[in-house]
């Protein structure tokens, strides 16, 4: 495959040709032949069973030229790009520029690149650390989540709804005196205070005993996702039918052995530091390489391509939606919910993006000026990592994680320590 000139057409993109030879072509013409003669009838032949030089001479001989450029495309394309180490952010733009038999086929191509990235100050840069206490406080914390998680309700007898409790009700909404869409549900469980309904709503029913009828007035918020209630008054009717609260189980040594493996309070609350520690260990390390980065990135100068930004506020939207589906939800029903469209989530997205956009064009310039490279003994340590997380082995791993990622991951990494070392932390 001949090569050309790559030339800077515009801000972060380039165009270039590049060829297919003759030989390469009437092969992948062969290949469309065979692919398509099944489907062609030319009368004095079975179906299927016609030459390819009749074919040719009935329909012109351009007849597979189609199909074979879609065959000999994309691997052209790819064997350019990383010779020529162009590297391309999104589709190429590409057209044939010429095709024959005789010279195979020429294609012009014109994509988006990475940007040039004039790099700052990356060494010494001076950020202070913080650190993290972990106190009896927080302890405790954990433990009233753990009982909250191991709670139960129990029905209320004699005294009226208060906050914190949960009260089975019907209700049904009105405006101006008549039932809307969606207004209405029975034996519902509501947690008060929870803010799970029109705020004022919940407010309303402390107070209230098992049997008791109520009229609670609502104000609908102005970003309300329904347009017909939006910023309007409503009245619902509610009825009260059991007042349920929650019972927290006793802390004491049968708690542990229920929620934990642990035969103790004691050992439990020591696992619990423990793992607290850790945590705010993992968060100081966090916040202070998010530090160092913020710095590097403000005295670095690049002209990052929209597009660049568009994949990642795709990506985080994919991530987004696969935690909505853990939950039962879909990114389509948070968008209905929330009374959002598509392109606000993105706006709501985009600073975030831009900023991973950077660091992640700050790190590989980085890398590369101080020559950071991820080994083969690198990566095969990462896959064993990964496998011990997982509980499987780092063959199995091999065969699920790509290892251009891995090695990109394992350059990452590097690098973040890099700069960290050389910090000047305080």
């Amino acid at each position: 495959m001949e090569k050309s000139k790559i030339e800077n057409v515009e801000k972060n993109v380039v165009s270039f040709e590049f060829k297919v030879d003759a030989a390469k072509f009437e092969s992948a013409v062969e290949k469309a032949y065979r692919k398509n003669r099944s489907k062609i009838n030319i009368q004095g032949f079975r179906k299927g069973k016609a030459p390819r030089a009749i074919i040719e001479n009935y329909y012109g001989k351009e007849v597979f030229y189609e199909d074979a450029v879609n065959i000999v495309l994309p691997e052209a394309y790819d064997e350019f790009i990383k010779e020529n180490e162009v590297e391309a952010v999104s589709q190429p733009e590409i057209d044939v520029k010429e095709i024959s038999k005789e010279n195979g086929v020429t294609f012009t191509a014109k994509v988006t690149v990475k940007p040039e990235v004039k790099l700052g100050t990356y060494k010494g840069v001076e950020v202070k650390k913080v650190t993290y206490r972990t106190t009896e406080k927080d302890v405790n914390a954990e433990l009233d989540k753990m009982r909250d998680r191991n709670s139960r309700m129990v029905p209320v007898e004699g005294r009226p709804v208060q906050d914190g409790d949960t009260a089975t009700i019907d209700f049904e909404g009105f405006k101006d005196g008549v039932a809307f869409e969606g207004g209405k549900g029975e034996n519902y469980d509501l947690v008060i205070g929870s803010g799970s309904f029109i705020p004022g709503f919940e407010e309303q029913l402390i107070g209230a005993n098992a049997g008791d009828d109520v009229e609670v007035n609502v104000t609908f918020p102005e970003e309300y996702h329904s347009e017909e209630l939006k910023g309007q008054k409503a009245v619902f009717k509610v009825k009260v039918h059991e007042i349920k609260a929650k019972e927290l189980p006793e802390l004491d040594d049968e708690f542990a052995k229920d929620v934990s493996e642990f035969d103790t309070l004691d050992e439990l609350k020591a696992d619990i530091k423990k793992n607290l520690k850790e945590a705010n260990q993992t968060k100081a390390k966090n916040e202070l390489e998010d530090k160092i980065m913020a710095t590097i990135c403000d005295s670095t100068e690049v002209d990052i391509p929209d597009v660049m930004v568009d994949n990642m506020v795709d990506s985080m939207l994919r991530d987004f939606d696969m935690q909505m589906q853990y939950q039962g939800l879909n990114l389509q029903t948070y968008l209905s919910y929330t009374g959002m469209t598509l392109d606000s989530l993105k706006a709501q997205y985009k600073e975030e993006a831009v900023k991973r956009v950077k660091n992640s064009l700050v790190l590989e310039a980085i890398g590369k000026a101080e020559n950071i490279t991820a080994d083969d003994s690198d990566v095969e340590a990462e896959y064993k990592n990964i496998a011990e997380k997982n509980g499987m082995k780092p063959e199995d791993i091999k065969k699920y994680v790509n290892e251009d990622d891995i090695r990109d991951k394992v350059r990452v990494e590097k690098t973040i320590k890099f700069i960290v070392e050389n910090a000047a932390v305080k």
